[in-house]
């Protein structure tokens, strides 16, 4: 703003103006945590509580410090891209942990999906800007997000018939939910670019060298332990709910809050409604980078995860090995024997696959 005042021959008025402007939004209301119980968050959770505080007395500064820190998964940026190919389907993207749709990276990949399909492509977000959006991305549960997402695809005309969707890291599990819960309009092919939809055993970017910025690796390590399956941290952060801690995944807290242990079908919850509805897409693409530090096990990506005797063991199981797999608990195995499952892999880290790479996959999969 600044340097756009002193580019531009503005009165005095105007300049007020904007600056009124800019200070706005360090006052976006995040409506999605009015109903938070923070003297409950405050017992339960100091820091987790301090995250939240700073979350809400200024979002701008916690949106801007959750988009540095370490544990963003910030999407490259892609060229325009120029028509190649042609798609019946509309493309529906979603954006991981730390960015934002409104960034440039997942607004370009968007962008060139759009033009090299010739089709219409949006990246849904969970917040109704870039300070929202990004701060959704810790402080707004998976299922929420899902449901978030699913009123943005149910209200776009232009999404009725079914669409396509590929989502960046966390943004897959929006996808994943949305196709576990709902999944009408169908997604008919996704693609999941270093998804975390069987969980991660670990954040390896808090470790004890790394900075504390914005204070959300102090309150990831002091709530993925023995707190991370407490209702009320689960009911808000995204990340809790992916958190598969492999040495409590039989335990009576993950079995009976953990959103991720009821889409896994981990529980004695029924899975029928959502069988059907993983059913009505037709293609899975699952896509791994095969030096990601962000996802431990990175075979999570691939539906891999920690063996079932960790830490006497550290190997990861393969998708077939899983407890989801063997009981088919959700369609992951019947989609497999239907030839619905396919494998892919980049070399290089989390989601920093390259322009050819997401050019290779759209030809391959999103084309017709």
């Amino acid at each position: 703003l600044l340097q756009f005042l002193h580019l531009h021959d503005t009165t005095p008025s105007q300049n007020a103006m904007f600056a009124l402007v800019a200070m706005s939004f360090s006052f976006v209301p995040l409506t999605e945590l009015a109903d938070l119980n923070m003297t409950q968050l405050m017992d339960l959770s100091p820091k987790l509580h301090a995250f939240v505080h700073k979350a809400q007395a200024n979002p701008k500064v916690m949106a801007d410090e959750l988009r540095e820190s370490p544990l963003a998964a910030i999407a490259p940026v892609v060229g325009e891209g120029v028509p190649v190919a042609k798609s019946s389907l509309p493309i529906v993207t979603a954006h991981g942990m730390g960015d934002s749709c409104f960034n440039p990276g997942m607004d370009s990949i968007t962008k060139y999906a759009g033009r090299t399909l010739g089709v219409y492509a949006r990246c849904i977000p969970t917040g109704s800007n870039i300070i929202t959006d990004t701060i959704y991305g810790f402080l707004m549960n998976m299922d929420r997000s899902v449901d978030v997402f699913a009123k943005a695809v149910k209200a776009d005309p232009k999404l009725a018939g079914g669409f396509n969707a590929f989502g960046t890291s966390q943004g897959n599990n929006i996808i994943r939910g949305y196709i576990t819960k709902y999944n009408d309009p169908p997604v008919v092919n996704f693609m999941s670019i270093c998804g975390i939809n069987a969980g991660v055993a670990a954040f390896p970017h808090c470790s004890p060298q790394t900075p504390l910025i914005g204070g959300v690796c102090e309150a990831f390590t002091e709530v993925l332990g023995a707190l991370a399956y407490n209702s009320l941290v689960q009911s808000l952060l995204f990340q809790a709910d992916y958190f598969r801690d492999p040495e409590r995944t039989t335990s009576s807290s993950y079995l009976e809050n953990s959103q991720l242990a009821k889409w896994n079908g981990e529980t004695s919850a029924d899975m029928s409604t959502f069988k059907v509805n993983w059913a009505r897409t037709s293609k899975f693409v699952w896509v791994m980078g095969d030096a990601d530090t962000m996802v431990w096990p990175r075979e999570g990506e691939h539906w891999g995860a920690p063996p079932t005797d960790y830490p006497k063991t550290v190997k990861p199981m393969t998708m077939q090995q899983t407890s989801w797999y063997k009981g088919d608990t959700f369609g992951l195995r019947t989609a497999d024997e239907a030839g619905k499952n396919a494998f892919e892999t980049f070399h290089g880290e989390h989601i920093q696959f390259t322009e050819k790479d997401l050019k290779g996959w759209l030809l391959k999969y999103f084309s017709a």
